[in-house]
C-alpha cells in the first residue's frame, strides 16, 4: 500500500506492506485523514511518544471503513464506518486497536468531516469534564481557542452546561470568529492585560477552569485568571515547554494544576476515555451540534502541500487529506 513515511531523505510517499490486524485490532481502508500539529513535528523526524524516526508512517487521525477484524474484537464488524486517532493515518490502510476506534454516528456524515473529530473529542472531553470537573453554571477559558481542538472545546463546554466560555487567539481574524463556535468573550493572549480582561468579564472572580493549549508565557496569567480553588489543565505547549512558574501565586489561589497527554496513557485508559466521551457527547455529535470548519481539502498525493499550509499557520479549522 502507499503510505506517507519518514525516510532517510525526509518524508515521502512510499510503498509499504499492508499489515493484518492483530489481537483487538481492526484494519481500516482510510477514506480521509486530518492534519494535526504533531504531524509537522514528526515530519521533521522528531519522535512523539514511542513513535517517530525513519520508517514511521505519519499521521494521527483518520476515518474510513473496516475491511478486516482481528481476534478478540467486539462491537465492530467488516463494513462499519469508523473514525479514530492512532498512528499511521497517512496511508491507504491503517491497523488500529479498538480502544482508538469510534463509530461514525451519522450515516450521512462524510468521511472528510468525521476525520476531523477523534483527537479533539477525546482530548477536550477529558480536559473539560473528566479532569477539569466542569459543573453546570461554571466559567471556562480556552487558551488557543482558534485551533480545531480549541474550537471544539468551546462547544463541548457549552454542551456540558458552562455559563460563560472565553476563548483566546492572537490573530484578529480568527479571534473575531470564535463566537461562531461558542465563545461568549474573546481575548488576545498576546496583550499583556488579558488576565485583567478575564477578571473583568467574571466580576473579579476569575474562571473556574482554564484549558491551556499554549503554556509558555501564559502559565502565570492562567493562574491569575482562574478563581481561588480553580483548575488549570495543561493540554498543549504551543507557546513553549518551559516558563517561569510563580509558586506563590499557585499557592495563593489554591490552583489545581494538572497535565494531560495521551503519550503515557495505556490502551485501557484511552478506551475508557473514549467511552466516557461517547456517553456525554454522542447525542449532540450525532445531531450535528458539534461542528468543526474544514479549512481546506487536499488529495493524498499532495500531502506535502497540506503540511505546508499548516506550517504557514494561515488556516482556520481542519486541513484534510482525501484518500
Amino acid at each position: 500500500m502507499k503510505a506517507y513515511m519518514f525516510t532517510d531523505q525526509g518524508p515521502a510517499i512510499r510503498e509499504t506492506p499492508k499489515m493484518p490486524p492483530k489481537q483487538a485490532q481492526v484494519l481500516v481502508k482510510v477514506a480521509a485523514s486530518a492534519l494535526n500539529r504533531v504531524d509537522l513535528v514528526m515530519a521533521q523526524g522528531a519522535p512523539h511518544g514511542s513513535r517517530g524516526g525513519v520508517g514511521t508512517v505519519l499521521g494521527s487521525e483518520w476515518a474510513g471503513e473496516i475491511v478486516e477484524v482481528g481476534p478478540g474484537v467486539e462491537g465492530f464488524s467488516v463494513g462499519d464506518r469508523v473514525m479514530g486517532s492512532s498512528g499511521s493515518a497517512f496511508a491507504e490502510y491503517v491497523c488500529a486497536h479498538v480502544a482508538n476506534v469510534l463509530p461514525i454516528p451519522d450515516p450521512n456524515m462524510h468521511y472528510e468531516t468525521a476525520a476531523c473529530f477523534p483527537i479533539a473529542l477525546r482530548t477536550m472531553h477529558d480536559a473539560i469534564v473528566t479532569i477539569g470537573q466542569l459543573q453546570p453554571g461554571q466559567k471556562v477559558l480556552i487558551q488557543g481557542a482558534s485551533s480545531g481542538v480549541g474550537l471544539l472545546g468551546m462547544q463541548i463546554a457549552k454542551v456540558m452546561g458552562a455559563k460563560m466560555v472565553i476563548g483566546s487567539s492572537t490573530d484578529p481574524g480568527r479571534r473575531a470568529r470564535l463566537s461562531e463556535f461558542g465563545a461568549d468573550k474573546a481575548i488576545d493572549s498576546g496583550d499583556l492585560g488579558w488576565p485583567d480582561q478575564v477578571l473583568e468579564f467574571t466580576q473579579g472572580q476569575g474562571v473556574d477552569l482554564v484549558v491551556d493549549q499554549v503554556s509558555g508565557l501564559l502559565v502565570n496569567g492562567n493562574m491569575r485568571a482562574a478563581k481561588v480553588k480553580g483548575r488549570v489543565i495543561n493540554v498543549g505547549r504551543l507557546g513553549g515547554q518551559r516558563a517561569e512558574f510563580n509558586a506563590d501565586l499557585h499557592a495563593l489561589r489554591q490552583i489545581t494544576y494538572v497535565g494531560l497527554t495521551f503519550r503515557t496513557r495505556t490502551l485501557e485508559e484511552t478506551g475508557a476515555i473514549n467511552q466516557a466521551m461517547m456517553r456525554d457527547l454522542w447525542p449532540a455529535f450525532g445531531a450535528g451540534k458539534l461542528v468543526l470548519p474544514i479549512d481546506s481539502t487536499f488529495p493524498f498525493a499532495e500531502v506535502d502541500q497540506a503540511l505546508g499550509r499548516m506550517q504557514r499557520n494561515q488556516h482556520f479549522g481542519k486541513i484534510v487529506l482525501r484518500h
